[in-house]
């Protein structure tokens, strides 16, 4: 029989006592509730527990051995849940985030540092690749997409602002290939591209239609001149002349400031929402909630 964890906790703190009177001011309850409270542990297990005079209050013989049984397994249930308030007071535990490399490398990164600087005994276990994977099935506590990938189902906290796409390439590249125009004149043009994971298809490129009378974007599939797995490639590959990469504009800022790189199209450059924490369901829990709020967009 499964019996209340209150009431072997009553009938504990009683039998310690040896008075109702102190048990109850001990537990916080009135003496009357405490008295009913080991009447229906008593009529329950259909064993007298407790000796009751005007004076005082002691085991029987069955308590006594309930009592041995039990105090133990009490405390020790008391003192794991005091161990809880570590969490409250002093945060601590593993947290399982996955995202792509571009957003941890380029755009929360300093927020993450800092968040792991702060909180030493939280162990922060990042993740990355561009496959959006499913965080429930795989046991993320937060993933980090653009909204627009994010399911509608999902919790979703913005981390970023806007998405900004850019079309790089060295000025080396375009002194010998000319610049484009428009998204038609990228035809004749060496293009770096990317392969998702588990996508059979080239990424293709969007662009926002120069006049931008259009709503949807403009598509294009580019041929590649080289594929990569990996956002940071492009930057390298544009560096070293190998072609037009297509790429977010926070990755190429220091490339384009240092004239290693140059952007083209800018009228025709698109944007995006930006990136989003998300998380199937609220969770209370002030781990989770301290880096909910480290990493939101202020």
């Amino acid at each position: 029989m499964s019996e209340n964890l209150n009431d072997l906790r009553a009938f504990v703190v009683v039998a310690q006592t040896g008075s109702f009177t102190k048990a109850a001011g001990q537990m916080g309850v009135s003496q009357s509730a405490l008295s009913h409270t080991i009447r229906q542990l008593e009529n329950r297990v259909g064993i007298k527990l407790l000796h009751r005079t005007t004076r005082s209050v002691s085991p029987t013989q069955a308590g006594e051995r309930l009592l041995k049984d039990i105090e133990p397994l009490i405390s020790g249930i008391e003192l794991k849940l005091g161990k809880l308030n570590e969490f409250r007071d002093s945060p601590r535990g593993v947290l399982r985030i996955n995202s792509s490399e571009h957003v941890v490398n380029s755009l929360l990164w300093d927020k993450l540092a800092k968040f792991a600087a702060d909180h030493p005994e939280v162990v922060l276990e990042i993740t990355t690749d561009y496959a959006m994977v499913d965080i429930v099935k795989d046991r993320f506590d937060i993933g980090i997409r653009l909204g627009g990938d994010v399911d509608k189902d999902m919790i979703a906290v913005k981390v970023t602002p806007n998405l900004t796409m850019m079309l790089v390439a060295s000025p080396g590249y375009l002194q010998q290939n000319g610049t484009p125009a428009s998204p038609a004149d990228l035809n004749s043009h060496r293009c770096l591209t990317m392969r998702l994971p588990r996508h059979e298809n080239i990424m293709t490129w969007e662009f926002q239609d120069a006049d931008k009378n259009q709503v949807n974007p403009v598509n294009y599939r580019p041929q590649s001149a080289m594929v990569v797995s990996h956002a940071h490639l492009l930057v390298k590959g544009a560096v070293h002349g190998l072609g037009l990469a297509w790429l977010p504009s926070t990755m190429a800022e220091e490339q384009i400031l240092n004239g290693q790189l140059v952007s083209v199209l800018d009228d025709w450059a698109i944007s995006y929402d930006g990136y989003y924490l998300y998380y199937p369901s609220r969770n209370s829990s002030p781990l989770f909630n301290l880096l909910v709020n480290a990493l939101r967009l202020k």
